[in-house]
């Protein structure tokens, strides 16, 4: 991380009397998310816009979904402008969303497509993804957000219809395969850096959510809201493969049966992201120390 992007609560001297709560949450080890990470959330989280913006961004955007629900009841059914709306997203993202918002987002995509891969990839049955890679803000444009999406249900059917087919359930592989989770490459200081670039990943999002409604059909808006609570059921799968349901602990955004309400879509988006950056770095450490076995296993070969 570039050193003028070093997070304010890291320049600090620790005051005793008056403790950061960022410096804690950074030092503190009870999550798998490596240092990089970790700062340019908490840079992310403790900025003057989502202290002081946020809380009216909030209560005005969820305003706006009850609104945009009611003036869409007279709107034809599949009433949709997803290019437009994906256009739109790019370009507030590139000039409006700060640096580490913006590079927690590509990240998402990459992250969220290893880790399907990875349980495609070790499942009894063999499935395939299509993996999302945006490179930079505009390949956003290219409808990325619902492709992630309809990615996720899509993967969740074909793994389970193959399942079904088979006759097995998801169970721990003899070997578990970790070759294709790695670090996306995706560079900090490579994000928009301009002035107006302020804006927090929350009030991003919140803005964002009510256009995400207006411009999509329903169908849309409920399967993107209803896909965070997808987290458990991709964690659960996780667990299963890796024989360790420890790991559930990670999930955070309750069981996709009991759908919760669009209004909490923005903030319910963050924990999403949150439970994809903390899946991939276990797998990243369980990846390690299995190269690290085998290396030893190898010397005393």
């Amino acid at each position: 991380m570039a050193s003028e992007r070093t997070p304010e609560f890291l320049t600090r001297e620790h005051d005793p009397a008056d403790p950061s709560p960022w410096l804690a949450l950074y030092l503190d080890r009870s999550t798998p998310l490596p240092d990089a990470v970790k700062a340019a959330w908490l840079a992310d989280s403790s900025c003057a816009s989502r202290q002081y913006l946020l809380p009216f961004l909030r209560p005005l955007a969820r305003a706006f979904i009850i609104l945009i629900q009611v003036i869409k009841t007279f709107l034809p059914r599949k009433w949709s402008h997803s290019k437009f709306l994906h256009r739109f997203l790019a370009w507030g993202l590139e000039h409006f969303v700060s640096p580490e918002a913006n590079w927690l987002i590509l990240r998402h995509f990459h992250l969220g497509a290893q880790v399907l891969a990875f349980i495609g990839r070790n499942a009894p049955v063999r499935v395939e993804t299509t993996p999302l890679t945006p490179q930079c803000i505009a390949d956003l444009k290219d409808e990325m957000f619902v492709k992630h999406d309809l990615n996720l249900f899509n993967f969740v059917i074909r793994l389970n219809g193959a399942l079904r087919e088979a006759g097995v359930d998801m169970q721990a592989p003899e070997r578990v395969d970790f070759s294709m989770i790695r670090d996306p490459g995706l560079r900090l200081e490579d994000m928009p850096q301009r002035k107006r670039n302020f804006l927090d990943l929350q009030s991003a999002i919140e803005l964002f959510t009510p256009l995400y409604q207006l411009l999509l059909t329903d169908n849309d808006f409920w399967r993107a809201a209803n896909s965070l609570q997808l987290d458990e059921t991709i964690g659960i799968y996780a667990a299963q493969i890796l024989g360790a349901p420890q790991h559930l602990i990670l999930v955070n955004n309750k069981h996709p049966l009991v759908p919760m309400s669009t209004l909490r879509a923005g903030y319910r988006l963050v924990l999403h992201g949150l439970s994809t950056e903390m899946l991939h770095s276990l797998l990243m450490q369980l990846k390690a120390e299995s190269q690290a076995q085998a290396a030893a296993d190898a010397a005393i070969i």
